[in-house]
């Protein structure tokens, strides 16, 4: 159990900062975090307006915070300016702010794409955060989660709707990790302790050895919403081809872009077990199938699915 903190978040809208700021609710902390729209009131939380362009709402967020968890950050852009801002100045601005403020303990929030940073443009700005806070001179811990899922997912809907509908399109034959959210929050609070030791880099996953192939992985999904599915890999050149289709269809809204496509078809994003977490700090709660049937249901009684 890790004791009461006072917690600074960015990223505390998305799907993963949301959770986590649950879990830090549940579990005593008091929080500060960031917000760029006004929110409702909520015990145990101080919203902060701003964006991670505005010093001033940064030096409110992190004042008198023992640790700062840096959730916040761009997975799409259209260009390599947009991941630039979001993802290397935006993490650069919060490290100034937590420098100035005699902050503790940092914890960053990258990905496995920064492992192979020539593969995207997005690999290549998480790269370039990490090298940032690992020069800041602060206590802290890189996380490198793989695919994260769970409810309020967006992102792993569209394979679960596949999956209802019998056919799963995925990525060139390869293996993948997978987290559930849950534990990665609890990760999150876990890094985010005095006791925690500096300069830790995990890439946390399910606890599955060698990851899930896409096959396996697609097999669990059909399992999830109770039907048959035929999991289809697709070839480079066809993913591609649906990057270049969607960018035609909803330019800078496309989902599938040149970038993101280049890292899916990467046959590699298993989590290096020798940067696991310590596993007196933290091990993986919830088996991925378990994770997966649990999201099918929220999906479904949210009317998502």
């Amino acid at each position: 159990m890790v004791a009461a903190l006072t917690l600074a978040i960015t990223g505390g809208t998305g799907f993963v900062g949301a959770r986590l700021i649950d879990l830090a609710l549940d579990g005593g902390h008091r929080l500060r975090a960031l917000t760029r729209r006004p929110q409702p009131d909520r015990a145990g939380i101080s919203w902060i307006e701003g964006a991670l362009d505005r010093p001033e709402a940064l030096r409110k967020l992190v004042e008198g915070a023992d640790a700062v968890i840096h959730v916040a950050g761009v997975i799409n852009s259209p260009d390599a300016a947009g991941f630039e801002v979001g993802n290397v100045a935006g993490t650069g601005a919060v490290l100034d702010a937590a420098q100035a403020a005699g902050v503790g303990r940092f914890v960053h929030v990258s990905s496995l794409a920064a492992r192979e940073p020539a593969l995207s443009m997005y690999g290549a700005s998480k790269a370039r955060s990490e090298v940032l806070v690992r020069a800041s001179g602060l206590s802290h811990a890189i996380v490198r989660p793989p695919a994260v899922y769970g409810p309020g997912d967006r992102e792993t809907l569209e394979l679960f709707r596949m999956a209802k509908g019998g056919l799963i399109l995925l990525p060139p034959r390869g293996r993948l990790s997978l987290i559930h959210v849950d534990d990665l929050a609890r990760l999150l609070l876990t890094m985010a302790s005095p006791v925690a030791p500096d300069a830790l880099l995990v890439e946390p996953d399910d606890g599955t050895a060698d990851g899930w192939t896409h096959r396996a992985f697609g097999e669990a999904l059909a399992a999830a919403v109770g039907r048959r599915a035929i999991s289809f890999s697709a070839p480079v050149a066809l993913v591609r081809m649906g990057a270049t289709i969607d960018r035609w269809l909803r330019g800078d809204k496309a989902k599938l872009t040149p970038d993101r496509a280049a890292y899916f078809c990467h046959p590699d994003w298993v989590c290096d077990p020798r940067h696991a977490a310590p596993e007196t700090l933290w091990v993986p709660r919830i088996p991925t199938p378990q994770g997966l049937d649990q999201t099918a249901r929220w999906y479904r009684q949210e009317g998502w699915l």
